[in-house]
Formats: structure tokens, sequence, C-alpha cells
């Protein structure tokens, strides 16, 4: 249980932050402020939380990690309860905060929410989406299988993967505000409205889709360095 709650721990730091920056101060910091709060919180709940669960803080990755043989499908179920409970109790509590000025409209500034088309940032498609979505989370998953290995310098890994996480949102932020993360789109979406919540379908296949093919890469040994 110490290890699920960690996730849940982990995942509402990488919300919170994550999405309460682009929500309070988005229009401040820019893309590069928003892309730079989520690779920094991921590093910091990577060296809070890590050597307890590991800090997959992600739904995808941890998929990714079972794949690929690195944990039992028990521990991956119990992983998916902590990290969509975190998510969604972090999006509450931004909501809760966000709600604090007069300034701040839901339905106009929105909670961070993932999305498509016509509306949304750069106004992508959905092929846009579903391939930024897939490779992203791939790549993404990849990065994080492969500088966990035991070959792989030690205490290094939270660096490389936050690093990671800003350049993929430096990358797509303006396509799907970046999800790479089934419970980091969830948790927004449930309180977002139902535009969100139409599209959110999306954020939860395509990233768990490139989370597998990931882990399918290190399962095979196709890219393995032990």
């Amino acid at each position: 249980m110490k290890k699920y709650f960690a996730e849940l721990v982990g995942t509402f730091i990488l919300v919170l932050f994550g999405c309460g920056v682009a929500v309070v101060a988005g229009d401040k910091v820019g893309i590069v402020g928003i892309a730079f709060a989520f690779g920094l919180a991921l590093i910091g709940a990577a060296y809070g939380i890590g050597p307890i669960s590991g800090c997959h803080i992600n739904p995808a990755v941890s998929l990714g990690v079972w794949v690929a043989g690195r944990m039992s499908l028990r521990d991956m179920i119990g992983y998916w309860v902590g990290q969509f409970a975190g998510a969604i109790l972090a999006a509450w509590v931004l909501l809760m905060i966000a709600m604090g000025t007069e300034g701040y409209n839901l339905a106009v500034n929105g909670l961070g929410q993932n999305g498509w088309g016509s509306g949304y940032q750069g106004e992508y498609n959905i092929q846009s989406a579903i391939l930024f979505e897939f490779f992203a989370t791939a790549i993404f998953v990849i990065v994080i299988l492969g500088s966990t290995q035991k070959s792989a310098p030690a205490g290094f890994a939270g660096l490389a993967i936050g690093i990671t996480l800003v350049a993929i949102h430096l990358f797509g932020i303006h396509i799907t505000g970046v999800s790479v993360n089934p419970a980091r789109s969830l948790g927004p979406a449930l309180f977002a409205g139902s535009h969100a919540l139409s599209q959110v379908w999306l954020f939860l296949v395509f990233p768990s889709v490139g989370g597998a093919a990931a882990g399918f890469l290190y399962r095979t040994k196709l890219l393995a360095a032990d």
C-alpha cells in the first residue's frame, strides 16, 4: 500500500504544479514556463517518492513497465488506482485555488485539460493528436525504461526523465496540451466539462498504446542493455 500511496502523492504533485502553472500563470510564463513546470515537478517527485515506488506517476508508464516484465499485474493495477486518484484530487484542489479570484472562469480558462481541434490551442486535427500522443509517450517511456535499467548510471534517471518531459511539452503543448499520461488527462477533464470529457478517450488510449509499445521493445531486448 505504501507504493500505491506514493504514486498518488507523486501524481498529485505533477498535476497540481504542471496544470496549476498552465491555469494560474500560463499567460505570464508561456509555453516554456509550462513545460518546465511539468518537468521540474516530475524531477521533484522522482527524488521524493522514487525510492518507494519508482515514481511512475503515469498509467502509461506503469503499463510499459509491466509489458517490459519489470512489475506484476497486481502492482500495475494498484499503481493505476493511486495515479488516477492523485490526478483527480489534484485537479479538484487546483479548481478550488483557481476559483479564489473573480478573474477565473472555468468555462473560459479551463483546468489544463487536453484536447484537439477547433478552438483548442493550435487547432490540430485528431490525426495529429493521435500521432503526437503515441510517439511522444513511446519516446518518454523508452527514456524511462532505458535510464532505469541496471547498466544505466545511478542517480540520474530523474533528471533525464524530467528533461525529456520538458522537451515533449515544448513540442506538443500547441498540439494537444500534452498528455502522455492518462491520469493527468482524466483528472482535469472530470471538472472541465462535457467537451473535455468527450475527447479524453484519446488521451486514455494512445498514451497507453505508446507506453505498451515502448515496453515491448524492452521485453524483446531490442533496446535493453542488460
